[in-house]
C-alpha cells in the first residue's frame, strides 16, 4: 500500500469519485480504520437497499461515531435521500464513493450541496510510487495500483476494459449495442492526446454522430476519459474549436489502442507519454489544490502547446516531446504562446537526459519531470510570485 497525497481531514461528508481500480476502497479502509463499510458490489447488500434504501438507518448503530462508508453508492443512487436524512438528523458522517457519475447526475446528486464535499481518486502518481517508480513500466502499462510490480501487467489491462465494458456498460444498460460501442471505443483511441474530431470518429467506426457524442459523454461520466478545451483567454490569434481527448490512464489507453504492423510506435509512445504528463499533473493538482484549470493551445495555423495551466497561481504551460535530440521547431509552440501571454512560464519535456534552460524556456527531461512535478510546479509559482 502506498501512501497517496490525497487528504481529508474534515469532518465532513464525502464524495470519493475515482474509475475503477485507482484504489479508492483500500485507500479509505487505510484512512478510517474500523469505519462501518458497505460494499455495493456486493450482490446481498446491493439487493437489499434497492429494495428498500431506508433500511441503511436501521443498520446504523444509534451510538455511532465513526464514519459510514457507502461504496458505489451509484448502484443505488436512492440512498443518498437517506443518506441527507441521517445527516441531518443523527450527525452522520459518510464517505460516498462512485466509479459512475451518470445515475448520481440523473438522481439529483446536488441534493448533498454544501452537506459533501467532493474528492477525486487518480492513478498512481510518480511522487506516491518514489523509488518504486519505474518510468519503463509507467509507458508500458501505466500506474494503476494493481499493475505495479506484477508480472501479469498486461493482461490485468486488458481484463480490466473488458469489466469495463461488461459491468459499466452492459449492466448498467448504458447503451444497447455494445459491438458498436467497441468500435466507438477503438476508434476513440487514436484521438489519444490529439484534436477530437467526432464527426471522423463516426464516420469511422460507422456510428452515428448523436450516437458517437452519447458514447463520450458515457466515456466522461465513467470517469475513463475526458475532453479537455483550447486555452482562449484574450486569445490574439485565430485558435482551434475541437477539444483535445484523453483516457484517464496510459495503460489503459495502450489496452484501448488497436496495435498492428502499420501502427506507428512513435505516434502510439508520443500520446503515451504526453498522457502519463497530463494524469500526473491532474492528480498532483487536485491533492494538493493548486486550484489550475486544465487546457491546451492551438493556433489555426499549427502552432500548439500541449498542456496549460491557468489560475490564481498564474499561468504554466507545457510541451511534451518523445524525441532526445532537440530541435529549434519543438520551441516554437512555448514562444509564440509566451509572445500572447508573457507572464506564462514555459516548459519543454523531452525524452533526453540533459536539463537546462534555453532563454525563458525550462528544458527537462521526462522522467526527471515526472519524478519531480511537484517541485517543477511549486517552484515556478513562487517565481510568479
Amino acid at each position: 500500500m502506498y501512501t497517496r497525497l490525497l487528504k481529508i481531514q474534515e469532518r465532513k461528508s464525502f464524495f470519493l469519485f475515482g474509475p475503477r481500480g485507482t484504489g479508492k476502497t483500500t485507500w479509505l479502509k487505510t484512512q478510517f480504520p474500523g469505519a462501518l463499510y458497505f460494499d455495493l458490489l456486493d450482490s446481498e447488500i446491493y439487493t437489499n437497499f434497492l429494495a428498500r434504501p431506508n433500511r441503511l438507518a436501521s443498520m446504523i448503530p444509534t451510538d455511532q461515531k465513526g464514519i459510514v462508508i457507502l461504496d458505489e453508492v451509484q448502484r443505488v443512487p436512492a440512498l443518498l435521500h437517506e443518506v441527507h436524512r441521517l445527516i441531518e438528523s443523527r450527525g452522520l458522517v459518510f464517505a460516498l464513493t462512485g466509479s459512475s457519475t451518470r445515475k448520481l447526475k440523473a438522481k439529483d446528486v446536488n441534493l448533498l450541496a454544501g452537506r459533501a464535499l467532493t474528492f477525486t481518486m487518480y492513478p498512481l502518481t510518480a511522487h506516491e510510487l518514489g523509488k518504486d517508480f519505474s518510468f519503463i513500466h509507467a509507458l508500458n502499462f501505466g500506474t494503476l495500483p494493481s499493475v505495479i510490480q506484477k508480472p501479469d501487467a498486461r493482461q490485468y489491462l486488458e481484463s480490466y476494459v473488458a469489466t469495463y465494458l461488461r459491468e459499466e456498460v452492459q449492466q448498467e444498460g448504458l447503451t444497447r449495442n455494445l459491438g458498436a460501442f467497441t468500435r466507438f471505443l477503438e476508434e476513440a483511441s487514436f484521438s489519444q492526446g490529439s484534436l477530437l474530431n467526432i464527426s471522423e470518429v463516426s464516420r469511422e467506426c460507422a456510428v452515428n454522430r448523436k450516437v458517437v457524442e452519447h458514447y463520450f459523454s458515457i466515456l466522461e461520466d465513467l470517469l475513463i476519459a475526458e475532453r479537455i478545451p483550447v486555452f482562449t483567454k484574450r486569445a490574439q490569434r485565430n485558435v482551434v474549436s475541437h477539444p483535445k481527448f484523453y483516457f484517464f490512464d496510459a495503460g489503459v489507453y495502450r489496452a484501448i489502442r488497436p496495435r498492428g504492423p502499420l501502427d506507428s510506435v512513435e505516434e502510439i509512445d508520443g500520446a503515451v507519454l504526453e498522457t502519463l504528463v497530463v494524469q500526473e499533473l491532474k492528480a498532483l493538482n487536485h491533492y494538493l489544490r493548486w486550484g489550475f484549470r486544465f487546457y491546451f493551445w492551438r493556433t489555426a495555423t499549427g502552432q500548439e502547446v500541449d498542456v496549460v495551466l491557468y489560475g490564481e497561481r498564474g499561468i504554466q504551460a507545457f510541451e511534451v516531446k518523445r524525441s532526445a535530440r532537440l530541435s529549434s521547431d519543438m520551441f516554437r509552440g512555448l514562444r509564440a504562446f509566451r509572445r500572447n501571454y508573457p507572464t506564462a512560464r514555459t516548459t519543454l519535456i523531452y525524452g533526453g537526459d540533459r536539463e537546462f534552460w534555453d532563454q525563458d524556456i525550462h528544458v527537462i527531461p521526462l522522467e526527471a519531470f515526472l519524478k519531480n512535478c511537484r517541485d517543477v510546479i511549486e517552484m515556478k509559482c513562487q517565481i510568479l510570485q
